[in-house]
C-alpha cells in the first residue's frame, strides 16, 4: 500500500498514485500458461500451536520440509516500517502473544511485516532507541513469536533512502520516509546481507526483496523499467544509484541463506506481465512472484487475472502479499479470494492495523483482540469458510 500514516504530504501523494495506477491502461500479451503440475495436497497451516513450516519451491509451488503443498492466508502488520523513522517507537500497537492469539482466530497462517532499511541498517537520522540492534532484535522476537505459533513471517522491504520526485514521488527527501520507486544500493545491498544473515536456517521466513516497484514512471517507459527493476545501477528518472532484483537475491545468496524470495512487479507490484522474461537467476531455484490487488488498480477484473496473473501462477509460486479495496466493504476481495483460491495461491490482507480507516487504511480491525471492520468482516469469514472445509 503506498501508505498509511505517513509524514506530512506523503499520504496524499499516496492517494494520488493510487488513483493514477487506476487509470493506468492495459497492455496486451502474457506468456502461454505452461502444464501444471499433478495436484498436491494442500497443507492449511491455521492451527494454534506447533511450529511454522519449513519452506521451499517446487515447481510452481511453496512446500513444507514434507514435500506439501503449502497455500498461505494472511495479514499485514503495517508499522515497524514507519514508526521507527518517525521516532514514535518500533510497533504500532501490541505486538505480544495475546495479538497473535487474536490472528490466529482469524486462521491466520502467515504475517508480512514491513521493514525500515535505515531503521534496521542504524542510519545516523534514525533515534538510536529504535534502530540499529535495538531495531533488529525487536524483529527477531516477534518473528520468533510468531513462528512459534506456526504462522509463517514474511520480511518485507518497505521503505528506502534516496532521493525521488519524479512521476508519483511519495515525497522529496532521501531519508526512508516514504516509498521510493526501487530500493538504493547503497543501503538495500547491506540490509538484505544482514537480514539474511539473521535469519538464514529458518525457512519459515520469506524474504520479500522490494515492497511495490514503479521504476516504469521514474525512467518513463515499460522497457527501460524493467530493465532498472531487474539490474538496477543507473536508471534513467532516479536520482540514486538502484539495488535491482538481480543483486538483492545475489546478497541473500551470498549469505547462504536458502529462504524463499518474492519479488514483486511493476506498477505498485501489480503489473506481473514482463515478471517471468525478467526473472533474476538465483542458485537455490526459490523465486515467487509478489502480487499486489487493490479495487482501484488496473489489473483489478477476472479477465486480467486470468490474462495477466494466471500464467505466471503456472510457471512459480504467486503470493499476493496485499490485496484489499478502498470502500470499507468485501465486494472486491471475495471474488478475488475465491479466484486465487482456485488457483491455490497464496494472500494476505492488508492491514491487522487498528488504528486505520475501515476505507483509506485500509484496516481489517477495530481493536487487536481482531473484531473487525466491515472489509475486514469479508476476509475474516473467507478464511473461516476454508478452515470449515
Amino acid at each position: 500500500m503506498r501508505f498509511p500514516r505517513s509524514i506530512p504530504g506523503t499520504r496524499a501523494a499516496a492517494m494520488v498514485s493510487a488513483v493514477m495506477l487506476a487509470g493506468t491502461s492495459l497492455a496486451a500479451a502474457a506468456a502461454t500458461a505452461a502444464t501444471r503440475p499433478a495436484t498436491r495436497v494442500t497443507r492449511a497451516v491455521t492451527a494454534p500451536g506447533g511450529t511454522a513450516p519449513q519452506l521451499h519451491v517446487s515447481g510452481n509451488e511453496l512446500v513444507d520440509s514434507t514435500g506439501q503443498r503449502v497455500v498461505l492466508h494472511g495479514v499485514d502488520r503495517s508499522g515497524t516500517e514507519y514508526m521507527c523513522v518517525q521516532g514514535n517507537g518500533i510497533f504500532d500497537g501490541p505486538y505480544h502473544q495475546a495479538a497473535v492469539s487474536a490472528m490466529l482466530t482469524w486462521d491466520v497462517s502467515a504475517v508480512r511485516i514491513p521493514l525500515n532499511e535505515a531503521c534496521w541498517n542504524g542510519e545516523s537520522y534514525v533515534n538510536p532507541a529504535y534502530a540499529g540492534a535495538n531495531y533488529q532484535n525487536a524483529i527477531k522476537a516477534y518473528v520468533h513469536l510468531l513462528n512459534a505459533n506456526g504462522i509463517v513471517a514474511i520480511l518485507d522491504l518497505h521503505w528506502t533512502d534516496g532521493a525521488y520526485t519524479g512521476p508519483s514521488s511519495g515525497c522529496s527527501s532521501a531519508q526512508a520516509v516514504c516509498q521510493k520507486p526501487m530500493p538504493d544500493a547503497a543501503q538495500a545491498i547491506g540490509f538484505w546481507t544482514s537480514v539474511a544473515n539473521t535469519f538464514k536456517g529458518n525457512d519459515a521466513v520469506i524474504f520479500d526483496l522490494f515492497n511495490e516497484p514503479y521504476a516504469s514512471r521514474a525512467t518513463g517507459s515499460t522497457a527501460s523499467g524493467w530493465r532498472c527493476w531487474l539490474n538496477g545501477g543507473t536508471c534513467a528518472g532516479i536520482s540514486y544509484q538502484v539495488a535491482g532484483m538481480q543483486s538483492m537475491v545475489n546478497a541473500v545468496r551470498s549469505t547462504g541463506a536458502t529462504n524463499v524470495i518474492m519479488l514483486g512487479g511493476e506498477e505498485y507490484s501489480n503489473d506481473l506481465r514482463q515478471w517471468l522474461s525478467h526473472e533474476p537467476a538465483d542458485s537455490d531455484h526459490a523465486l515467487a512472484a509478489s502480487w499486489h490487488s487493490y479495487n482501484f488498480n488496473t489489473c483489478s477484473h477476472r479477465s486480467c487475472w486470468k490474462y495477466q496473473v494466471a500464467p505466471v501462477i503456472a510457471q512459480v509460486p504467486v503470493i499476493a502479499g496485499e490485496i484489499g479495496e478502498n470502500d470499507c466493504a468485501s465486494g472486491y476481495i471475495r471474488p478475488l479470494m475465491r479466484w486465487l483460491d482456485s488457483e491455490s495461491t497464496s494472500y494476505l490482507g492488508w492491514a491487522w492495523n487498528a488504528d486505520f480507516n475501515c476505507s483509506s487504511g485500509p484496516g481489517l480491525i477495530t481493536g487487536y483482540s481482531g473484531h473487525p471492520t466491515a472489509y475486514g468482516f469479508g476476509y475474516r469469514a473467507h478464511l473461516r469458510s476454508l478452515a470449515a472445509g
